[in-house]
Parts: C-alpha cells; sequence; structure tokens
C-alpha cells in the first residue's frame, strides 16, 4: 500500500490493527505515522494510550504488555514499535513473538500497532503478518522524473496550491528527490505568486534553488568538513522552513548509515550523482568515526522522545557539533 492509499483508507473512516511502515524516506515514514495517530487517538491525551518502543530495547514480554492494554481517554490505544530488527541481544525472538501478536490483534481494533523500520532483512518471517487485516506502507522516495512530477502535483493540491502547467515538472527538475525541500519549495512558490494565483514556471525559476544537492548535502558537507557554524546555519533555515525535527533526524540517521555501509566496503545503490557524493563524503571519516556518529544519532533520537531535558533545537545543534567534531 503506499501513503496516498493509506491516507484514502483512513479518510474513509478504515483503521487497521498494526501497519508496517518501511522504506529509507523519512519523511513519509513520519507522514503516515502521524496520519495513523491522528486516526487512532484523535484529539485525546497521549499519556495513557500511546506507547513508543524501541527494537533495540523492547522485550517480547514488553511489547505483548503494551499491546494487551486496554485504551483510557482516547478511542484506541496506539503502540509504535521502531526498528524491530535494531541489533540486540534475543532480536530474533522479539521479530518471532512481533509476529504472532499482529495475528492476534483484533479487527475493528481497541489497539493499534505501528512498526517503523527503515529497511528490512529479506529473510525475517515476521513482515508477512502485516497482510491481510493489517498493512504495510512502502514509503519509498519517487525515483522517476515522472514520479516526482506526480508527487509535486499531490503535495501542492495538499497545501491548496494551483499549479500551471510545466510549473510540477519544473520543481521536480530543480528540486529532485529531497520532498522535504519539494513540499518546502512549492509553499515558497505559493507565497511568490501571490494569494489565489497559480504558480507558473517563471515562478520556479525565480525561487526554487537547484537543489539537486541540497538540503541534506549542504548539511552534510559542512559537518564533515568541519564548518559547524555553516552546518547550524543550515540546520536553521531547515527549521525555520518548518522541517519537523524527527524528520530532519530521520535523514542525518539514514545519511550517515549509507556512508558507514560505504566505508565498509558495502553500496548504497541509488543515481550515480548520489553514490559518488557519498564516496566522497564517507572518504572524510574513518569507520570507528561513523560508528561513533550512529551512536550520538541514537542518542539524539532517544532525547528527541521525550526522554532528555533539552529543546529539540538544542537537541539537534549539540548532535551536529558531535558529528562534526
Amino acid at each position: 500500500m503506499s501513503p496516498d492509499e493509506l491516507e484514502a483508507e483512513l479518510a474513509g473512516g478504515r483503521l487497521r490493527p498494526a501497519y508496517l511502515l518501511v522504506g529509507s524516506e523519512a519523511l513519509l515514514r513520519e507522514d503516515a505515522r502521524r496520519a495513523i495517530e491522528a486516526a487512532a487517538l484523535g484529539d485525546a491525551p497521549r499519556d495513557f494510550d500511546l506507547d513508543r518502543l524501541e527494537g533495540d530495547a523492547c522485550t517480547p514480554a514488553v511489547l505483548e504488555d503494551s499491546l494487551r492494554v486496554l485504551p483510557v481517554l482516547a478511542p484506541h490505544r496506539l503502540v509504535i514499535l521502531r526498528e524491530p530488527e535494531a541489533r540486540r541481544r534475543g532480536g530474533e525472538a522479539l521479530g518471532a513473538r512481533l509476529g504472532e501478536l499482529v495475528g492476534e490483534l483484533r479487527d475493528p481494533p481497541e489497539t493499534v500497532l505501528v512498526a517503523i523500520a527503515e529497511k528490512l532483512d529479506g529473510r525475517a518471517r515476521w513482515p508477512r503478518a502485516f497482510a491481510g487485516a493489517a498493512a504495510r506502507i512502502e514509503c519509498e522516495a519517487p525515483r522517476t522524473a515522472r514520479e516526482l512530477a506526480t508527487f509535486v502535483r499531490r503535495e501542492a493540491k495538499r497545501q491548496g496550491v494551483s499549479l500551471a502547467g510545466g510549473a510540477a515538472e519544473a520543481l521536480a527538475d530543480r528540486v529532485g528527490p529531497q520532498l522535504l525541500l519539494l513540499r518546502q519549495e512549492i509553499a515558497k512558490a505559493a507565497l511568490f505568486a501571490g494569494p489565489g494565483k497559480p504558480v507558473g514556471v517563471a515562478h520556479v525559476s525565480e525561487i526554487a534553488s537547484d537543489a539537486a544537492e541540497e538540503p541534506i548535502w549542504s548539511l552534510t558537507d559542512a559537518i564533515g568538513e568541519g564548518r559547524i557554524p555553516d552546518a547550524l546555519a543550515h540546520l536553521a533555515q531547515m527549521q525555520a522552513a518548518g522541517a519537523p525535527p524527527m524528520v530532519l533526524l530521520g535523514s542525518l540517521a539514514s545519511h550517515f548509515r549509507k556512508l558507514a555501509r560505504i566505508r565498509a566496503g558495502g553500496s548504497i545503490g541509488g543515481s550515480p550523482f548520489a553514490q559518488k557524493k557519498l564516496e566522497a563524503q564517507a572518504r572524510r571519516y574513518a569507520l570507528p568515526q561513523l560508528r561513533a556518529c550512529l551512536r550520538a544519532l541514537h542518542e539524539a533520537d532517544e532525547r528527541l522522545k521525550g526522554r532528555g531535558a533539552l529543546t529539540p533545537e538544542l537537541t539537534l545543534e549539540r548532535l551536529l557539533m558531535t558529528l562534526g567534531a
């Protein structure tokens, strides 16, 4: 199921007992999670009916107990499990029990389970449980120019922005497969065009940067070269444009995982441009440094989920200084 199909299904009142959000595009995973959360919990407080679990710390017993609790104030209870295949002692047992528990959830649901993963082990059996009453949502960024232009049109419609002929293709061409930046550039183009006026190719040419290499490239280039003030400036610009902290963190985590895979001798696929840029950045780090960066990203993730006293802005700023040290 695509994110668009999920949105249509939720709008029609269909809420499934379990969802697997899988794919490399952090923005689509986060959008899907938010949509499911809104459908499951509505406007109710999150204190009693929302559990957030991490695969590298969660045990089968903890997951089962969380799924057995009934909703208190919200229409449903929501359990979010991130990265079920994260490396941990007993990780295989968690996956096996997860598959069983998905099959035991009621439909229509009292409790909704959302499992989130950037990538899955093709040998694992538990993802097969997300079929039938459950659903698997593919969260991959569009790859072709046509797919990107289609995303731009859908996103413009969501924002209430009218596009003139050729504007979607122009935005897709100039920005590339950077979905967060595309979302921001559509909003900027609408402001530039003026209230009630369609965005045309001329507007795109005026305001949209040639961003096939941005924004994450600019940020990670600055980090890798130790230009911390520049990195902080890029971060501030992205936050001012409305980028959610978890999406920014997800983009950084995905980027540094790719660097680690390349530094360890692996490959990540994708366009020749992306591969060349990633290889150049990976050469700036030793493998132990990249592992330390991944640990710092994990710690920042914990803090953004409420396990630290710092604001999201300060958490990300300190993370950048650690990554660039």
